[in-house]
């Protein structure tokens, strides 16, 4: 459990789903988490298991010391250059989950040597199924150690260079858009060969969830568990070729590039 003070600094759906998300997984308990929005009223249900809310950014961030900043990119800039007196290099350590602020304009504005995180989660955060990607500056070991720990609550972590996270954003991020999109494909395919639609995507579903979890149990390549599923002159190995004859691969590698050249673009 953590024994430090965290304040989530917006609670839309990121920030409440990480409050909640911490106190599931027993990392914090609800009088260690204080949450702040302008409107407290949707904060309720966090209100009701004791976690602080109010609508004051300042305090919270001067009675915390990990301060996750949860804010939409059009107003982060802002917010945070009228709360830049409230940190202290010393005693906080700050994490922004927002999309496309870069480490050295969060630390333009922070400033005084405060460590400074970016965290790039999906919304399997909710779950406490996400993959986060991090990077830091001014961090100690210490520090990195403490900030990974908090996201491997929520899922998993992987550290990775700054100028990768536009990347980590379409593939773990954006991503999460591609893998439904497939199960969706795979259950109207499910409809048509003779399932209703809610017993097609549970199955759907389900086989891709067990799909993941041989790759990151086994720590295997997919083509090894394909392999053990494709027979000669079987029905999976037609599927595969028909599949890819039409530009499965293709399509979602091409889809991924057209992201990434939107984000960076």
């Amino acid at each position: 459990m953590s024994t430090r003070s965290i304040a989530i600094i917006g609670g839309g759906n990121l920030g409440t789903a990480i409050a909640e998300g911490l106190l599931k997984s027993g990392f914090a308990t609800p009088n260690q988490i204080t949450i702040t929005r302008r409107n407290v009223d949707r904060l309720q249900s966090l209100k009701e298991v004791g976690v602080n809310v109010t609508d004051n950014n300042q305090q919270a961030i001067e009675t915390s010391e990990v301060i996750i900043v949860a804010l939409k990119p059009y107003n982060v800039k802002e917010v945070l250059e009228g709360l830049k007196n409230s940190f202290n290099a010393k005693k906080h350590i700050v994490i922004s989950v927002v999309t496309g602020v870069y480490l050295k304009e969060l630390s333009a504005i922070v400033d005084q040597g405060v460590p400074i995180f970016r965290a790039m989660p999906n919304t399997a955060i909710a779950i406490q199924e996400s993959v986060t990607c991090l990077c830091s500056l001014h961090a100690t070991n210490t520090q990195v150690n403490y900030v990974t720990e908090l996201f491997n609550q929520l899922g998993i972590s992987i550290s990775i260079d700054e100028k990768l996270m536009d990347a980590a954003t379409v593939l773990g991020a954006c991503g999460i858009a591609y893998a439904l999109r497939f199960i969706r494909a795979a259950t109207q395919g499910g409809i048509e060969i003779g399932f209703d639609a809610k017993t097609a995507n549970l199955i759907a579903a389900q086989t891709v969830k067990g799909a993941a979890e041989l790759l990151l149990k086994g720590n295997r390549h997919p083509e090894e568990e394909i392999d053990k599923v494709t027979t000669p002159k079987g029905c999976t190995i037609v599927g595969l070729n028909e599949m890819e004859h039409r530009g499965f691969s293709s399509s979602l590698i091409r889809g991924i590039s057209a992201s990434y050249n939107k984000i960076t673009n």
